[in-house]
């Protein structure tokens, strides 16, 4: 009986193969459930829907947790309160009628469809879904020049025709991943900080940008010019001799030459550390720590931007320190874009780590390999069938996290919201 185990199998060679007969037949045994839980699916398309609403992954996201706040403290709209000013009303009510779905047992449709049936060409139907797959996401990486569209409508001509919907949606949206609605913003928020909320929208903003003292990143505090329109770079001189001007000084230069942003950027071994942005006239005062700098130039297939003030998205800012952080960005961005420029800003916050990206975008018609635009439902979109989106990445890419909001200029005026490394125990509860 000790051939029957492959751990007890002494000879090597046997050992191998027996394990790879084993791992074979499991393969096979659940290839096989696969596509009679297909074929049963398709004559009762209420098994896939039950199976679908039971089976969604656990993410952090999905599990994050909320402090517990009455109304008046959601009201008052403290900085170190994690609660969901945006939809907090709407989660209250999902998670009290938030219930798992009846579920259904296939066997009691297993007379509906004969599983004598097999699938034909297991293997190449496989391989085809992930080629097409493959080509499909080469395609949307960047836009593609001439030559590489007419390939892709000569190889159109000769595949098959539209592919078949997906059984689950290409892109579910959730609060997380949600536009940032800031009408929202509490009314206490707004009356300690009336300065960032009540903006001209007549104004356009007007930004100094400089580095710390000794500073080699010029070239990279020069790349943020192009990132906030009207924006302006000063040198802080580096000489021995020369007077050392501090952030106070800087921020009362600035001020009295109508600018409305100071943003310093710090290094740390010659790359991009921190950037430290002040709201002008004296407050508040940001400090954010940077990871992950990508200059536009190492981007694969990346694009020039241009003069054109971009449009600005923002995704996932949902407590109230995540309000005033979004509020901020969005000052520093012209009130009115230009939409013949086609860029787009995108700052996302998941985690508590903010993304900016930079795009140009294009709607172009889609190619015969490629699938058709799908909602939340999962169902095809009216009246955007065969029209598809490309995107091209401008730079530079970082990644941002919120360390400090002061209330004044530098950290002797004392603190709003400080991030503390002790406080994050619980790994499910985030601030932004």
């Amino acid at each position: 009986m000790a051939g029957l185990d492959p751990l007890k199998i002494g000879n090597k060679l046997k050992r191998q193969e027996q394990h790879q007969k084993t791992k074979k037949a499991k393969e096979s045994t659940k290839r096989d459930e696969r596509f009679k839980r297909r074929r049963h699916e398709d004559k009762n398309p209420e098994l896939r829907e039950a199976r679908l609403a039971k089976n969604i992954p656990a993410t952090i996201e999905s599990k994050r947790t909320w402090d517990d706040a009455n109304a008046d403290d959601a009201a008052e709209g403290r900085l170190g309160l994690s609660v969901d000013v945006l939809h907090a009303k709407r989660r209250k009510v999902e998670d009290e009628e938030k219930q798992v779905p009846e579920e259904i047992n296939p066997e009691d449709h297993v007379g509906d469809v004969e599983d004598d049936e097999e699938p034909a060409a297991v293997g190449g139907l496989e391989a085809a879904v992930n080629g097409d797959q493959d080509e499909q996401d080469e395609l949307d990486s960047m836009l593609g020049s001439d030559d590489s569209d007419d390939e892709a409508e000569g190889d159109a001509k000769q595949d098959p025709p539209d592919r078949d919907a997906s059984e689950a949606p290409s892109a579910a949206t959730s609060a997380a991943t949600a536009t940032t609605d800031l009408n929202h913003t509490p009314d206490a928020l707004i009356a300690r900080f009336p300065s960032l909320f009540n903006l001209d929208p007549d104004i356009s903003p007007k930004v100094l940008v400089t580095t710390a003292l000794n500073s080699t990143l010029h070239w990279e505090a020069q790349l943020l010019t192009s990132l906030f329109p009207g924006s302006a770079y000063v040198r802080r001189t580096a000489h021995f001799r020369s007077y050392k001007y501090s952030v106070r000084e800087i921020c009362s230069y600035a001020t009295n030459q109508a600018y409305t942003h100071v943003v310093i950027l710090n290094e740390d071994r010659k790359k991009p550390k921190g950037l430290d942005i002040v709201h002008l006239p004296n407050r508040p005062m940001f400090h954010f720590s940077i990871s992950n700098w990508v200059e536009g130039s190492r981007l694969p297939g990346h694009g020039n931007p241009t003069n054109h003030y971009p449009e600005l998205i923002l995704n996932g800012f949902r407590t109230p320190l995540g309000l005033l952080a979004a509020h901020l960005f969005k000052s520093l961005f012209p009130p009115r874009p230009e939409i013949q420029g086609r860029q787009v800003v995108t700052l996302h916050n998941q985690r508590d780590y903010i993304f900016f990206r930079r795009h140009r975008y294009v709607f172009r018609d889609k190619r015969g390999t490629e699938k058709s635009i799908q909602g939340t439902d999962g169902k095809l979109m009216k009246g955007v069938e065969d029209i598809r989106a490309g995107l091209q990445e401008l730079g530079p890419r970082f990644t941002l996290k919120l360390r400090r909001v002061d209330k004044g200029i530098q950290h002797m005026s004392g603190q709003e919201w400080k991030w503390e490394a002790g406080a994050e125990k619980v790994r499910t509860r985030f601030s932004l």
